[in-house]
């Protein structure tokens, strides 16, 4: 090809194979008319062709963030790769559909009283667990409430600190009463830490055992290392579609890319953003780079000096260019963020707000203002965090200069970097999936007693709009509350947020997917093991 009309030729020619608009043989046909060759024409028709999901196969995964200090503990869930394994082999109350919506899990259905104070759950009775045992209410329940309580540990504990009781109404039915309305329950009940595991006969959950009634059932692995899959023929969903999944834990993004090119694994759940346009260019591989509410954050302690003072936390604010992060780190493959967590794909994004920039004079003059002129502080952060993690910091320091601020990059161990570093050290990188609503995002890492209150911050105002907005059933009026919470977490919080990314991954061209994919995390929602197939 060398013209728009080929170009644009190719661009329908695409459509029309994703639609199944088009046989195998006319798309060939005039893809090589528009100057491919036999071999990328093929790659073209793979990578575009409308095809119905196929059972088969053992699917290869080299999935980044794992460490040997993770656990089947789901409220302990803090890597990415654990996430994976999860959403492989345990189900949730609900789930988070390829096109983003919200559909069933465990729960096929369900219904709220008028005031969102009581909402009821009906099961799914088809589900068991691979151990065989049914599904049933105690089981959900006992789930629930391991997240719950004054001994919990779980990162999952502020989400439901608002349950007043969870109620078994019959062996497939349960309530769950609020303190107070909530709108968004059935979406907070997907998050990756409230996964289903069966109850002991005192109420107790056993998750040490591995049991799970998800897509696939676990036979063997080690955290940190690898996990062997095999298909449960008895989920309750659709999918599954491949007889097994191996997971390989690759944390340097290099070598999963040569996997990936060598055909030594069929996916992988990120990419190295330097090579993506080369990568584009292989017929065999499909690169997926789709906009998405993860984001990049840098935490600061706000309990401790001199991340105390919130003219110093704004200085540093305004001494980081995000145009030139997006550029230079993401090479574009990600929107700037703003300073507050809520991210444009989430319901009541307060998009009026305006947005700060790059201002060295404005963080200088914060600065004197806070009797800390020639500031000096340590920047945590590891290539596992994300790609390009290390690159971003040295870059974000090279702003600072500007600004008469000295950020000391610290380049930590991949592993254990989430249970050594993040929430332990000052001042660190982090990355966070995306999550459905503003009120499950703020409520997990945002809210006063969060366990994932990454900065420590704590600001009644805020608390107090949380509460209301989580309760309120008018939009406009929540919209507002949202706004101002926005507001607060941006000129007040402990957070900066340079950026919102694209989730980047990729597949051998013989894999198949969904036409939309979801993006509340990277690989199709964690779930393209059990959402995708060989084609």
């Amino acid at each position: 090809m060398n013209n728009r009309r080929d170009d644009d030729l190719m661009k329908k020619l695409s459509e029309a194979a994703r639609t199944g608009a088009i046989s195998r043989r006319s798309f060939m046909y005039n893809a090589m008319a528009a100057g491919l060759t036999a071999s990328l024409a093929t790659g073209a028709w793979t990578r575009s062709a409308k095809a119905e999901p196929k059972r088969g196969g053992t699917f290869r995964v080299a999935s980044h963030d794992g460490s040997a200090s993770d656990s089947h503990d789901p409220g302990a869930y803090l890597n990415f790769s654990v996430y994976l394994l999860a959403n492989a082999y345990r189900s949730y109350v609900t789930a988070i559909q390829s096109d983003s919506s919200l559909g069933p899990d465990i729960a096929k259905e369900w219904h709220a009283s008028p005031d969102a104070t009581e909402w009821t759950f009906q099961l799914d009775p088809r589900a068991v667990f691979h151990s065989g045992k049914k599904v049933m209410a105690d089981d959900v329940i006992a789930s629930l409430n391991h997240h719950r309580g004054d001994k919990s540990t779980s990162a999952a504990k502020s989400m439901l600190a608002a349950v007043k009781d969870i109620v078994k109404n019959d062996d497939h039915s349960i309530t769950i009463k609020m303190n107070s309305g909530m709108a968004d329950l059935p979406w907070l009940l997907t998050d990756v830490h409230l996964a289903i595991c069966p109850a002991n006969p005192d109420g107790t959950l056993n998750w040490q055992s591995g049991d799970g009634s998800g897509p696939y059932k676990l036979v063997s692995g080690d955290f940190g290392r690898n996990f062997e899959l095999q298909r449960h023929d008895g989920w309750h969903l659709e999918g599954a579609y491949f007889d097994a999944v191996s997971i390989v834990v690759v944390n340097d993004p290099s070598a999963r890319q040569a996997a990936l090119i060598s055909g030594e694994v069929d996916a992988v759940t990120q990419l190295e953003l330097k090579t993506l346009a080369l990568l584009k260019r292989d017929p065999n591989i499909n690169v997926h780079n789709l906009p998405s509410g993860s984001a990049i954050t840098m935490p600061m302690h706000t309990n401790v000096a001199p991340f105390d003072n919130v003219d110093v936390r704004n200085a540093l604010k305004y001494a980081m260019n995000r145009k030139d992060l997006v550029d230079k780190i993401e090479f574009g493959a990600a929107s700037i963020g703003n300073d507050f967590h809520h991210s444009p794909e989430m319901p009541y994004y307060p998009k009026d707000i305006p947005q700060r920039e790059y201002d060295p004079d404005q963080a200088r003059s914060l600065l004197k203002k806070a009797g800390a002129e020639g500031l000096k502080v340590n920047l945590s952060t590891a290539d596992s965090v994300t790609s390009g993690a290390v690159d971003m910091a040295v870059l974000f320091a090279e702003h600072a200069k500007a600004a008469g601020i000295e950020v000391n990059v610290v380049r930590e161990p991949n592993d254990g970097y989430w249970s050594d570093v993040w929430l332990k050290k000052p001042f660190c990188v982090a990355q966070w999936g995306a999550r459905p609503t503003p009120d499950v995002m703020y409520s997990t890492a945002y809210k006063d007693d969060a366990a994932w209150n990454e900065s420590k911050w704590n600001n009644p105002r805020f608390n107090e709009l949380l509460l209301k907005a989580r309760a309120e059933l008018d939009n406009s009026r929540r919209a507002e509350m949202y706004r101002e919470m926005a507001m607060l977490s941006r000129d007040q919080g402990g957070t900066i947020l340079p950026m919102f990314l694209n989730v980047v991954f990729a597949s051998r061209s013989n894999v198949g997917h969904p036409d939309k994919m979801a993006v509340n995390w990277t690989f199709d929602g964690a779930r393209g093991t059990s959402r995708w197939w060989f084609a």
